[in-house]
């Protein structure tokens, strides 16, 4: 009687928010390379014709200025990823959105993206990242390219229905016997099998090898769509803290930054410059000219965002102000950190990023054979009423 309730959910549930699941779910593998393909397809974006050797970059504040003149007047350059390798462009944004607009082109303003040579300040590309593939792709993922308002919360309730999906198929998958031919049907595929055997093992064997990792993103996506859900499961994890790392660090506090230019933020990044050489990225948020503090962000390994430093600089004497560090993290904090990497597969690397692409498709498929156990049912059901009243 329960076994037979959890599949009624199961069926329902599955057809509400299959075809979202397989949107989201095919555009999270399209999108799991990303960082890899866009260095592939758009080298003339990323790198530079010649290593710039011993050349310091321009001041990060002529080089925005020289962005920003390429750019429209009424869009404004937000945030700068830099490089410190001496073979890579720095990346200029300038993006604004609209929350209320339907639809992805009426919820993003605009969105560009300007590549400039950091130590010959030459303007190397404008990208119109609106329309980019990747971007598309990600644009997809998040709100099936209807926008934030109505986007944005369709796929976190459908994210939050697959989550019980997910734990109600692995009940429906339970095999009967740890052993022999029931155990064997549960976990391997028998391709010389009818085609309806076949689709229904497809869904399950898919479903249970699925299951672990893709819980794991369906939680780490719960964690993006709600924030009520984040703060709920950072002080959940916070629990088992045993202490309080303090993330200030004096004897960094302490050093000072030497003032080579007028403006503090180039400064403060020329110091992070000379002190993380061989760090991956480095991501600045403009902010006004009346915020007390200037922030730098620092991405220690390669497309790794929970494995960072971020540095607070006083605008006024450039004195470090607080430094947080991913490594003094504790408990649901730490957790948090790593929800970009833990969510994309790219917590490993590349092997973690295959495997969460390999998932992702698995996860596509479930839908797709789902619906077609729930056709021929209702097919079979049909004929069955079919014959009893022709008889």
């Amino acid at each position: 009687m329960i076994k037979k309730a959890i599949l009624w959910l199961h069926k329902w549930l599955g057809i509400l928010s299959g075809i979202v699941v397989f949107l989201v779910s095919l555009s999270a593998a399209l999108y799991t390379f990303q960082d890899e393909l866009k260095l592939l397809f758009y080298p003339n974006k990323y790198f530079l014709q010649s290593d710039a050797g011993a050349q310091q970059p321009k001041p990060l504040t002529e080089l925005i200025a020289k962005a920003q003149a390429n750019l429209p007047d009424k869009e404004t350059i937000s945030r700068v990823d830099l490089y410190p390798a001496k073979d890579r462009s720095w990346v200029f944004r300038a993006s604004a959105t609209n929350a209320e607009g339907f639809g992805y082109w009426n919820y993003q303003s605009y969105y560009k993206r300007v590549f400039v040579n950091p130590y010959t300040a030459e303007v190397l590309v404008v990208e119109d990242t609106k329309n980019e593939f990747f971007q598309l792709c990600l644009q997809l993922h998040m709100n099936l390219l209807l926008g934030k308002t109505y986007g944005h919360a369709l796929v976190g309730y459908s994210t939050a229905i697959f989550a019980l999906l997910l734990l109600s198929g692995m009940v429906l998958w339970w095999p009967k016997k740890w052993r022999g031919k029931p155990l064997k049907r549960a976990v391997s595929l028998d391709w010389k099998a009818k085609w309806k055997r076949l689709n229904y093992d497809l869904h399950n064997v898919f479903g249970f090898y699925s299951f672990a990792v893709a819980l794991v993103m369906a939680l780490t996506g719960l964690v993006f769509s709600f924030p009520a859900f984040k703060k709920a499961y950072i002080d959940f994890f916070n629990v088992f803290a045993t202490e309080v790392v303090l993330t200030d660090l004096s004897q960094d506090k302490a050093s000072a930054v030497p003032y080579r230019y007028i403006d503090p933020l180039d400064n403060g990044l020329s110091h992070l410059l000379t002190i993380y050489p061989s760090a991956d990225m480095m991501s600045v948020r403009l902010r006004d000219k009346d915020e007390p503090l200037v922030d730098v962000q620092i991405r220690l390994a390669e497309n790794r965002s929970g494995v960072f430093k971020w540095y607070y600089f006083r605008r006024d004497n450039l004195q470090v102000d607080k430094i947080q560090d991913s490594e003094k993290l504790t408990g649901g904090n730490k957790l948090a950190s790593l929800n970009f990497d833990l969510h994309t597969g790219s917590i490993g690397g590349m092997p973690t990023k295959i495997f969460a692409f390999i998932i992702s498709m698995f996860c596509a498929s479930l839908p797709i054979t789902g619906y077609i156990l729930w056709w021929q049912k209702g097919r079979k059901s049909t004929k069955a009423k079919t014959k009893r009243a022709i008889r």
